[in-house]
């Protein structure tokens, strides 16, 4: 490719050049190409070592003048052939021109500019999405890998970094490459060449160490082997780098959602060296994670800057030392030590953002004002005016929110109660009334306590006084610090949080701490929609979330009426029908029935998505992701704080029986309601850490009665009963009767444990338990998780097909895994939106993965047993659409499985019968055959009467089954689902002209790399003579039956029906076949076979052969005194002429499956070649290393150009 020029010094070293005129020079690396001996190994291991672009280009051109000692680089090639064409382009529209120059400078000058000119044309006529801005010398690094690797364009580089590889106890040294898809290794040390690639999704465990023989390494463990790296100039750096992607790949394999670069990043200042788009994208992806988390935020926002500043406190009388945070929508501040504040402002509820007065106290300060007259003074800015700019330019495009702070319905509700007519109101009203959720429900304006306590006497008892006292620390608090989403959170509101939110605020501060208030904000009315298009939809969530709904805290009376019920139908079915992917998984209807109990309809909505999408990623899937990397997470947790337990319980296996229903339901399903809905407060402030501390705090407690216990079972009788008896003594509301604990309970109930206490002490002993480690910890274990789930996938798959296929247990999991790498590789190198369109987890594990036509063909060529060259393509294609049973253009692995066992371990029957059906629709379609269409109406045609005839029944019979088909016919459907289908030889329809022609060029192709090649055409040729007089024969046979089935009356007589295919037609039809009446068809196969390079060979089939066959089949009649196919030939083909495809085809003939089996059955090659049992394992081992051929493209990859030199 063409180059900017670049100056060089030393034209000689270490290259050779191999052409020259008075103004270019063509170079050879050193070493590449035709041997090189010592000097070559010693230049390529610095061009690897020191990533020299001449090991990807090791050919360039340079520019030379006569009197100047500086060259210069203006082109650079990978091959032989391309530097050729740049160099014959320069000799042709260059040499002349500036041959007439004077001054060498003015010939620089010249060359350089025109050069310059090129590549920006190139630049030009690109397409917008590839003009990357990426540096040259990281665009150089990315062919390399491709060219290394044999990596297509689609595959992209993120980054790559100089390490050693240890290879054994030696450290190989090279260059790591981390893609999107993959990590790739390259080393070449003195003509020793090491290349490793690994995929991600093979990933089980990423970990960053140091020992005495791995000095600070990562090691990368996939299912079969560890890799280690070490010496990394920025090990750090890398290590995240790799988590990032890893997790890219593991959410692959769980949504199958591909890789998409983020389009609308900013452009950089300037273009950072060796450092990517895609890297720049991932880092930006990680920033917009840490600052989502930290300040609960939706998934959409994305950071735009942070900037060191101090916030003034007015509650503390001190500015604080923090970091500000600019996004599409908020203003954020953090402190810089932990708990002293935190802020979150949104941009919709900023009135004023102005510069104030700097002075020698307060340096460059911000005044931001909002709504509800709360003022912020940020100072200490370094670059002022950008940041007000930026504040101000997402202002503008911030929509103007009338709501604030309060939710739109209650808005909607209070206007329509105040200031419009009460005849408008009523109509209003009676709008409403027609939809499923409108702000007269009761639940819309309250939540369900509220309902059940507003007609309750006041109660004035010590514990009602303790909540007032409660109401009131809060309210003091809000006059403090502010209330609503601009309230300043600090230390003081954790302790109030872990002092009890009272009932009457619980809803409203679970709405603030979870970021669900700001959801809510942005998308008035969006729930009242949601529930409109989801009632009344029916789907197996709808069919769980009913048989649930009764389920759902049975003990409260809020949920002993249909109120309740209802409103827990609406807000389960609203979100299964927002998020398909979750859908309803059981756990979900506990935890919304508490949020009901505090919250309204719409805001429980809103905190579900809040816990499902962002609180507990992946918690409700299909198969609880979330809660399984938390379990293993809780066990490593264990294993760190109480170690001597952690082994224990690992002998009883209890830690996974105990811990996915404890963070499933966040303890409301194990412990009495009143004591877990302080945990849900403390949960939603703190996040996850809380759940994690209270867990240890309940193992610390019984860790004694545990380490004596000899089982499992009474392992968890003991934490049931500690559990059931952790009580609320400040709960104003009756106690509510755990059914857990009536169950439980012995006769001497165990020591009661105050809630308070417990949340105490595990902030106490475990409080040292940080976000972010728990983060690190949840990525370890996802890995370890997801493998887990894809490995035990395999297995079920595995004993699924075990008694479909004869494929051994071995054979299928490596299958399998063929088949999905097929699939996983569409996701990232094939058209991302159909990839997620051939995944569906809520399939079963055998029809999850599915492949599209083209990855077929290239699975059916690797792993076929039947390779017919040229024709394979065609051949693939006919297999897919008979196993594409529903039509939807994929293929899933069990009907792939199925083709593949019937060609590898089917009998001779087994397997012509495939192949016959391969030549027959739905398998052959009209654009492969002309005729297929009058072939479909001559069976249809045929068929039914031939049914009638058997069946002895008229057309009055077929009156009365119409009549019962009501309810029997779907009774045998039925029947057939349940049964598997035992297709017998029978029921296969008849094969008309077009269609044998056709089967006769697949069983031609069929044969060409075989070593018994010439046996096996004759047998073909032999076989095909015979098929073609038997249909001549049926021809006439069935013509005749024909006019009798016509004349005759619906009640005809047994004896007038059509015999079986196989019967043998009276010897004076056969004797009556002429060669012009049998010609067009036998024509057609001699030229079939003739354009096939094939000659038909003569019959030799004598009569005592024919006696001794004791079939009665229609060829052992035929036979005998059949005319030679060459006789016929010769009649017809000169008839045919050029227009074979033109010609009239014969519908009347045509041959039954049986006849086609008899025929082939009197050939021994053909019989030994469909008998004979295929070899999968060299075809999956050979499958297998094609990628490792494919990459390891060698450092003399074009000798075969080098006829261009000199």
């Amino acid at each position: 490719m063409w180059i900017q020029p670049e100056e060089v010094l030393l034209a000689g070293a270490l290259w050779v050049s191999e052409r020259a005129n008075p103004f270019f020079i063509l170079q050879r690396r050193r070493g590449h190409g035709r041997g090189g001996g010592l000097s070559g190994l010693l230049v390529g291991t610095l061009d690897v070592v020191l990533d020299s672009s001449a090991r990807v280009a090791p050919y360039r051109i340079l520019l030379q003048t006569a009197d100047s000692q500086i060259y210069w680089n203006i082109a650079c090639g990978s091959s032989r052939k391309e530097i050729t064409e740049h160099w014959d382009w320069l000799e042709s529209n260059l040499l002349q021109t500036i041959s007439i120059f004077d001054n060498d400078e003015d010939v620089t000058t010249f060359v350089k500019g025109k050069i310059s000119g090129i590549i920006a044309e190139e630049n030009r006529l690109k397409p917008g999405e590839e003009q990357e801005e990426d540096c040259g010398k990281f665009r150089e690094a990315e062919l390399k890998m491709r060219k290394l690797f044999g990596m297509p364009d689609e595959e992209k580089l993120v980054n790559y970094y100089s390490c050693s590889y240890w290879k054994g106890r030696v450290p190989r040294q090279g260059w790591l490459y981390l893609s999107v898809n993959h990590l790739c290794f390259y080393s070449f040390l003195l003509g020793k060449e090491v290349t490793l690639v690994v995929q991600w999704t093979e990933v089980t465990q990423l970990e960053k160490n140091a020992t005495l023989v791995f000095p600070e390494s990562i090691r990368v463990s996939t299912r079969h082997t560890e890799h280690f790296f070490s010496m990394f100039l920025n090990i750090n750096d890398t290590f995240k780098l790799m988590e990032q992607l890893a997790n890219i790949a593991m959410r692959q394999l769980l949504d199958n959602e591909a890789f998409a670069a983020d389009r609308s990043l900013p452009k950089p200042c300037k273009t950072l060296k060796n450092v990517s788009a895609l890297k720049r994208d991932l880092d930006a992806r990680a920033k917009n994670e840490r600052y989502r988390a930290m300040f609960r935020l939706m998934q959409d926002e994305r950071l735009d800057g942070h900037t060191d500043c101090t916030l003034w406190t007015p509650f503390a009388k001190m500015h604080v030392v923090g970091q500000l945070f600019i996004s599409n929508n908020y203003i954020c501040f953090n402190s810089r030590e932990e708990d002293l504040c935190q802020l979150i402002i949104p941009l919709r509820e900023v009135s004023i953002v102005e510069k104030a007065d700097s002075s020698s106290v307060l340096p460059c300060p911000v005044s931001i004002s909002t709504k509800n007259k709360m003022n912020f003074l940020f100072a200490n800015l370094k670059d002022r005016d950008f940041l007000v700019q930026r504040i101000s330019d997402f202002l503008q495009r911030t929509p103007d929110s009338s709501w604030g702070d309060t939710s739109p319905l209650s808005l909607i509700g209070h206007s329509a109660a105040s200031g419009v007519s009460s005849s408008s109101s009523a109509g209003s009203e009676s709008v409403h009334r027609g939809r499923h959720y409108h702000p007269g429900l009761p639940t819309a304006s309250q939540g369900l306590l509220q309902l059940y306590h507003r007609d309750a006497p006041e109660d004035l008892g010590p514990k009602a006084m303790k909540e007032k006292m409660k109401e009131e620390a809060w309210n003091i608090h809000f006059s403090e610090f502010g209330r609503g989403v601009c309230m300043y959170r600090t230390s003081r509101t954790r302790e109030l949080v872990l002092n009890g939110i009272p009932e009457r605020l619980r809803g409203e501060l679970w709405l603030l701490f979870s970021g669900a208030q700001n959801e809510m904000a942005t998308h008035p009315g969006y729930y009242g929609d949601l529930v409109e298009q989801a009632m009344g939809l029916c789907s197996l969530a709808t069919e769980e979330i009913e048989r649930d709904l009764h389920r759902s805290m049975p003990e409260h009376r809020a949920f002993q009426n249909e109120t309740g019920i209802a409103a827990l139908r609406r807000v389960l079915t609203a979100y299964a029908h927002r998020n398909p992917g979750i859908g309803y998984c059981q756990a979900m209807n506990i935890v919304t029935s508490v949020l009901l109990l505090y919250c309204t309809e719409e805001e429980a909505f809103w905190l579900l998505v809040a816990l499902c999408e962002r609180m507990l990623p992946d918690y409700y899937n299909t198969r609880v992701v979330g809660a399984l990397v938390d379990q293993g997470v809780f066990e490593e947790l264990t294993r760190a704080f109480l170690p001597l337990l952690y082994e224990h319980m690992q002998e009883l296996g209890v830690i996974s029986t105990i811990s996915l229903s404890w963070f499933l339901t966040l303890f409301l399903s194990v412990m009495p309601f009143d004591s877990a809905v302080l945990l849900v407060d403390c949960f939603f402030y703190e996040g996850i850490k809380v759940i994690f501390q209270v867990a240890l705090a309940v193992l610390h407690d019984n860790m004694d009665a545990l380490l004596s216990c000899s089982d499992e079972g009474e392992a968890m009788t003991i934490l049931g009963r500690y559990l059931d008896n952790v009580v609320n003594k400040q709960t104003v509301a009756p106690p509510i009767p755990h059914l857990h604990a009536l169950l439980t309970s012995g006769d001497e109930p165990p020591p009661e444990i105050d809630i308070f206490d417990l949340i105490k002490s595990s902030y106490e002993k475990f409080g040292s338990l940080r976000s972010d480690v728990i983060e690190q910890m949840r990525f370890k274990q996802r890995l370890k998780v997801i493998q887990s789930l894809e490995d035990t996938a395999k297995r079920s798959v595995v004993r699924a097909m075990m008694t479909e296929s004869a494929f051994t247990i071995e054979e299928l999991e490596e299958l399998y895994c063929i088949f999905k790498s097929k699939h996983m590789t569409s996701c990232y190198w094939g058209s991302s939106s159909s990839a997620a369109d051939r995944h569906d987890p809520s399939l079963p594990y055998l029809e999850q993965y599915r492949i599209d036509p083209v990855q077929f063909t290239q699975l059916f060529t690797a792993l076929g047993p039947w390779i017919c060259g040229g024709h394979t393509p065609t051949l693939s294609a006919r297999l897919f659409r008979l196993l594409d049973q529903n039509q939807d253009g994929l293929v899933n692995f069990k009907e792939f499985i199925t083709g593949l066992s019937g060609m590898y371990h089917g009998d001779m029957t087994e397997k012509l019968k495939l192949l016959y059906k391969l030549h027959l629709p739905p398998a052959l379609c009209p654009e492969e055959a002309e005729s297929a269409l009058e072939a479909t109406h001559f069976f249809t045609e045929d068929e039914p009467r031939g049914e009638e005839g058997k069946e002895g029944g008229g057309e009055a019979d077929k009156k009365k089954e119409e009549k019962v088909k009501d309810y029997r016919y779907y009774l045998r459907m039925w029947a057939k689902e349940k049964e598997p289908k035992r297709e017998t030889i029978k029921d296969l329809p008849r094969m008309n002209q077009e269609q044998f022609i056709e089967l006769c060029k697949t069983l031609y192709n069929m044969f060409s790399e075989e070593p018994l090649e010439q046996e096996l055409y004759h047998s073909i040729a032999t076989v095909a003579s015979l098929l073609l007089r038997i249909g001549e024969v049926g021809k006439k046979f069935n013509n005749g039956t024909k006019k009798t089935e016509t004349a005759a009356t619906a009640q005809a007589p047994p004896s007038v029906q059509a015999p079986p295919p196989t019967q043998a037609p009276p010897p004076d039809l056969q004797r009556e076949e002429g060669p012009g009446e049998g010609g067009s068809g036998e024509s057609q196969v001699c030229r079939a076979l003739a354009d096939a390079q094939l000659e038909p060979a003569v019959l030799q089939t004598s009569d005592e052969e024919t006696k001794d066959d004791t079939s009665v089949s229609s060829y052992s009649v035929v036979s005998s005194g059949s005319l030679q196919c060459e006789d016929i030939a010769d009649d017809t083909v000169l008839i045919g002429g050029e227009q074979r495809r033109g010609s009239v085809l014969d519908v009347d003939w045509s041959i039954t499956f049986e006849q086609v089996l008899a025929s082939l059955l009197t050939e021994p090659p053909l019989v030994d070649y469909f008998e004979r049992k295929g070899d999968i394992q060299s075809k999956m081992a050979a499958c297998k290393a094609q990628r490792v051929v494919e990459r390891q493209i060698s450092s003399a990859s074009d000798h075969e150009l080098t006829q261009h030199s000199i």
